[in-house]
């Protein structure tokens, strides 16, 4: 999943970043409301996280430029301003959640995650399609009760498809959502992790959980339980 981080103490910027990339993560940061608002229009986010107390253009600004912009994908305001009715411009302005700063970095990862499900239309953290079983909260995968032992990026790639399940979702929209800008797009890595996740989930070949659809992407198939 690609978050934005939109916030302009250098220290809290650089320790969200960290602390979400090696959640597994993609991230993306701005310092200041007006290259906030750019990355935000211009990339395909799955989540953005916005400090309201921000230079050049403020986050209640932001959040409105890009409710208006038709840009609907959650949004976390961060503030320091511990007062309700600050919240409730937020809120109205189009976020979806807050955290009032100080806050600790399991709190902000549970509501980053329950925003995501949410907007996808999962209202547990704990997914069950058959077999398999995804723990969003736990990033852990089971297949008929056995725990499946996947590198970040096969569970990111599978994360994602479950999230979009019945939805053919194209190479580029899995290279944009889950890796990093220095990716090479042009490589075969995608096609590497989708068949080691069809090994790992599917070994007998019974399930068919990923359909490759050719020069289209790929769907999860499995309905969910």
């Amino acid at each position: 999943m690609r978050l934005l981080i939109i916030e302009d103490e250098p220290e809290l910027n650089k320790t969200l970043c960290h602390y979400l990339h090696s959640g597994g993560y993609v991230v993306d940061s701005a310092s200041d409301g007006r290259e906030g608002l750019y990355l935000a229009s211009e990339h395909p986010y799955d989540l953005a996280i916005i400090d309201l107390g921000l230079p050049k253009m403020d986050g209640i600004e932001v959040i409105k430029a890009l409710r208006e912009k038709r840009i609907g994908y959650p949004i976390l305001i961060l503030t320091a301003r511990d007062n309700w009715q600050d919240k409730v411009v937020g809120l109205e302005a189009g976020a979806d959640d807050y955290l009032v700063k100080p806050f600790h970095n399991e709190e902000l990862r549970a509501r980053v995650n329950a925003l995501i499900r949410r907007s996808t239309g999962h209202a547990s953290p704990v997914l069950n399609f058959g077999p398999v079983t995804l723990d969003t909260a736990a990033k852990v995968v089971h297949v008929d009760g056995q725990a499946l032992e996947l590198t970040s990026f096969e569970y990111n790639t599978l994360e994602y498809l479950v999230h979009h399940a019945g939805k053919v979702i194209s190479k580029t929209e899995l290279t944009e959502h889950l890796y990093d800008q220095d990716f090479d797009r042009d490589s075969n890595t995608i096609e590497v992790f989708i068949g080691r996740l069809r090994k790992k989930l599917d070994p007998e070949g019974s399930l068919k959980p990923i359909t490759t659809l050719r020069g289209q992407g790929y769907r999860f198939n499995l309905t969910q339980s």
